[in-house]
């Protein structure tokens, strides 16, 4: 059969016992649990690679990644389709103008010699992190314009590498204030739009799997920001991640998680953040 013909080939749903089986391959590996609920993603996702590697099997599918001399390759072009998940530019104003008030009010702690520094977990194709960098830009002001760092972790290295790149669709800067597309954008030639090198020399790009996060070392930063990740976890494995989290936060640094994403969570060495919009925890001096 024509390749074209094949991909126009049906795929056969997924059993109840093969559904448990790539959702405990999953899990085990990323620690993402899927819910019977995203069954159905979790199926539309694998049957659109195994389209592309010409496989109509879950089974063989499995054994391939599992076992096959390529396993490890095509289990990352797997992982990089199923965890890359929906980001946008300042995708939500209560966190970001929390983030610009605290960096406000410590602004004299931030210098040369021990610039903010700010971690996005699960930063996806770079918005988050973009638009964190911005918003620091902004509150440091000309004198300490320069006095920061944004890293920027996920697991997917094709998302990784788009984020280094900077470059983004028109639509894509549609939920970034108008000042701030002037002012840290520039056109290209292919009607893109490109961060401007100011902004990306303070940030960086790394790989990490949030189940690893014992071996990133324990560099604490001065705000973490980890909003719509834990979602995709089980409740243990939030805590677990978020104890992580704790460990690398500065002394009076901010820990910033989604809204509903850790109800009633406490932590002995945070404080929660009151009055706000947002889901957020000063780390105690």
């Amino acid at each position: 059969m024509s390749q074209t013909g094949w991909t126009l080939k049906a795929l056969p749903e997924m059993t109840e016992q093969q559904f448990s089986l790539w959702r405990e391959l999953l899990e085990a590996r990323t620690g993402i649990y899927v819910t019977e609920q995203r069954k159905s993603y979790l199926q539309s996702s694998l049957m659109q690679r195994m389209r592309e590697v010409s496989c109509d099997n879950y089974q063989e599918y499995y054994e391939r990644i599992v076992h096959g001399p390529m396993g490890n390759i095509e289990w990352a072009k797997l992982v990089d389709r199923l965890t890359v998940q929906e980001t946008r530019f300042y995708r939500d104003p209560a966190a970001f103008e929390y983030v610009g008030k605290y960096i406000n009010t410590h602004l004299a702690k931030f210098t040369k010699k021990n610039p903010l520094d700010i971690w996005s977990v699960g930063c996806s194709s770079g918005e988050e992190v973009y638009t964190l960098a911005m918003l620091a830009h902004e509150q440091l002001g000309d004198e300490k314009h320069d006095f920061f760092m944004v890293t920027g972790t996920d697991i997917s290295v094709p998302v990784l590498n788009k984020a280094r790149q900077g470059v983004f669709d028109p639509r894509r800067l549609a939920t970034l204030p108008e000042a701030y597309q002037t002012k840290y954008f520039q056109a290209n030639e292919d009607q893109k739009f490109g961060v401007i090198s100011e902004i990306k020399k303070n940030t960086c790009f790394a790989q990490v799997n949030i189940l690893q996060l014992d071996k990133v070392a324990k560099s604490t930063r001065h705000i973490i920001y980890c909003q719509n990740v834990l979602i995709y976890f089980r409740h243990w494995r939030r805590q677990e991640i978020l104890n992580h989290l704790v460990d690398r936060l500065a002394p009076g640094g901010l820990l910033l998680i989604g809204m509903g994403e850790m109800l009633d969570w406490q932590h002995p060495d945070l404080t929660p953040v009151k009055g706000e919009q947002i889901t957020a925890f000063i780390k105690r001096v």
